[in-house]
């Protein structure tokens, strides 16, 4: 399916590339979000376009914000596996304990706040697929670093952390949902729509609540539950006795709303061994382009085991998959 640009937005591009400054680029760009056709043939556009404006945004309002400052810390975290998720909260909230508790990763796990001070990825295990956590510096009122701001554009998800020991639990809480909103970060249930603004971002959240082990943990959680009512799922949990883990895994990958896929060669048995993962709602189309963009052109069908109305049905390239189908791609 072709985007079909309009010449309007060719025009704005245009004036993009001959811009001088950062907010004529910024005003280009947004100028090209508005005349871009939204479609599932412009989806990769519409995300390379939203992180550009994300990006020039974000550093015009540093410029601003901190025009004394040169240079900074910046952290990448290449996104591996089925999909990115931050763990965002507190200080103390146990996100470093939980992230030694489901990855290999070794945090600093300390009783005084603030011992993370950079990002720390893990990759956790869930059945037949590896998903990417990635322990970021905690968050307060008064307490935010900036590369925050890059790392959460890049994620899939968010874990929000609650601390069950703390009776200031819920407010300490709610100040990193407000201190993310500053800077445009947004976190919202699964599910929810994305922001109109394309500087904005939105993070599918699951509030996990941590120390349920703590002898008042109950009292806490039914208060924090009036809090924050069903604005997102919850999962609670205890690293320390490893309460609660295997259903915080399964939490995790649906939060994630992938599908596995598994590719078979004709005439073999299917490969079960690394699945492909999908956006769900993806089709035949997107698995072959997923694999290689050239096969994504050239891809006419495909055999499905598993969601098809029978074994090793042939179906269209528009044909849409299901979690665990097996697919043989014909061109």
């Amino acid at each position: 399916m072709a985007v079909n640009l309009p010449p309007q937005y060719h025009e704005a591009e245009e004036r993009f590339r001959k811009a001088k400054g950062p907010e004529e680029k910024l005003a280009a760009l947004r100028e090209m979000w508005v005349l871009l056709p939204k479609h599932k043939a412009s989806e990769k556009l519409q995300a390379d376009l939203k992180r550009r404006i994300s990006e020039l945004t974000d550093q015009i309002e540093q410029a601003r914000t901190a025009p004394k400052r040169s240079g900074g810390t910046v952290h990448k975290i290449p996104r591996q596996g089925a999909g990115q998720v931050v763990l965002l909260g507190p200080p103390n909230s146990g996100k470093s304990r939980l992230l030694a508790a489901l990855t290999q990763a070794t945090p600093v796990v300390a009783p005084y706040p603030f011992s993370t001070r950079e990002p720390l990825p893990g990759m956790m295990d869930y059945e037949d697929v590896r998903i990417q956590l990635v322990d970021l510096p905690p968050i307060s009122a008064d307490h935010y670093d900036h590369f925050l701001t890059d790392i959460t554009r890049g994620a899939d998800a968010a874990l929000l952390f609650l601390d069950l020991s703390d009776d200031d639990g819920p407010p300490a809480t709610q100040a990193v949902i407000d201190r993310l909103r500053q800077a445009r970060r947004h976190l919202v249930p699964p599910g929810a729509p994305p922001p109109e603004d394309p500087a904005h971002y939105a993070l599918p959240t699951l509030l996990v609540a941590t120390k349920a082990d703590d002898p008042a943990a109950d009292i806490r959680l039914a208060l924090a539950r009036e809090v924050f009512d069903d604005t997102y799922p919850w999962q609670t949990i205890s690293a320390e006795r490893g309460e609660g883990l295997s259903e915080l895994r399964q939490a995790i990958f649906r939060l994630l709303d992938v599908i596995r896929v598994y590719g078979k060669e004709p005439g073999q048995p299917p490969d079960r061994s690394s699945p492909f993962t999908l956006r769900r709602g993806s089709t035949v189309a997107d698995l072959a382009e997923h694999i290689h963009r050239e096969l994504g052109e050239k891809v006419k069908a495909a055999r499905v085991w598993g969601s098809a109305a029978f074994a090793g049905q042939t179906v269209g390239r528009d044909y849409v998959l299901q979690d665990r189908d097996v697919v043989e791609l014909q061109v």
